[in-house]
């Protein structure tokens, strides 16, 4: 753990008929500082941004402040969880949640 803030990303999510689909933003981050986890259908994400350096500077006031990114979903049992793929550009995280054919099963009845 750090003594930095964290925030929990603003994430969109819509369905089509194949996939789950999630959009988190996620300013700052790149392939190389996010780690997403699936643990118990729970998914994770955690992003770490790197501090800016201002040599020779001193900062006057600040709006933006920078941290990590935090968040976590539960996930249900119709997403194919082999199947989930991530992608980032430009501090957006898009993750594809693949559904499973849904298997529709006729059960036989025997006499007692």
């Amino acid at each position: 753990t750090q003594a930095r803030a964290a925030f929990v990303p603003r994430t969109d999510i819509y369905e089509t008929e194949t996939h789950v689909v999630m959009v988190a933003d996620m300013p700052g981050v790149d392939e190389n500082s996010m780690e997403i986890t699936l643990e118990k259908n729970v998914l994770t994400i955690l992003g770490h941004v790197e501090d800016e350096a201002h040599e020779d500077k001193s900062l006057a006031y600040a709006e933006y402040r920078i941290g990590d990114f935090q968040r976590s979903f539960s996930i249900s049992n119709e997403i194919d969880q082999d199947g989930i793929e991530a992608t980032v550009r430009n501090g957006v995280l898009q993750l594809m949640l693949p559904k499973l054919n849904p298997v529709t099963k006729r059960i036989a009845v025997q006499a007692g």
